[in-house]
């Protein structure tokens, strides 16, 4: 089972980002659940949504450690740090994360997702970089899938299928370069 935790502030794409985790888990056939969390003020509050998924069924949407933490800022990191399992992931947007890693006993990734996006023309594309990133370094979804997954996740606006598609394959090609 993995367990993913998405964080950082309202706006950056981050609970949509957990349904797209989600959607390419269900394109691989396997079992998954998307906890969204968000405070009252929205855009610029705190969100995160908790993302697990595995060959068996998930007993409960509520994770207590954590496998990979995606962090769009540093509130995040600083909030659920601690909670990363050893030899853990925590992956964060660096072009608003500037701090180190907090333990040593995980894998920090530092990825330019908006500055990745935006070279892709996609100023928006911030969490499909991440996505792409993801698929890339824990390397447990394929990309094929998180193409079905995105797909799903645009269902409703298809005229930004295909530049998300570039971002996610723009992060998986940056993220091969950190392993």
């Amino acid at each position: 089972m993995k367990k993913i935790i998405v964080s950082g502030f309202g706006g950056q794409g981050v609970l949509l980002l957990g349904k797209l985790i989600s959607y390419s888990a269900l394109a691989q056939n396997l079992n998954t659940s998307w906890l969204p969390s968000y405070g009252p003020e929205m855009r610029g509050g705190t969100a995160n949504a908790s993302v697990q998924y595995a060959k068996e069924e998930i007993a409960a949407p509520v994770i207590d450690t954590i496998d990979v933490l995606i962090a769009f800022n540093e509130p995040s990191v600083n909030k659920f740090a601690g909670r990363v399992v050893p030899g853990g992931k925590i992956i964060v947007n660096s072009n608003i994360v500037k701090m180190d890693s907090p333990r040593a006993d995980v894998k920090y990734y530092k990825i330019p997702a908006d500055e990745l996006a935006a070279e892709k023309g996609n100023k928006r594309g911030g969490n499909t970089i991440m996505l792409g990133a993801l698929v890339q370094l824990a390397g447990d979804l394929t990309e094929a899938n998180a193409v079905e997954g995105l797909k799903a996740g645009f269902e409703d606006k298809p005229a930004v299928i295909a530049p998300n598609i570039e971002c996610l394959k723009y992060g998986i090609e940056f993220a091969k370069k950190l392993k």
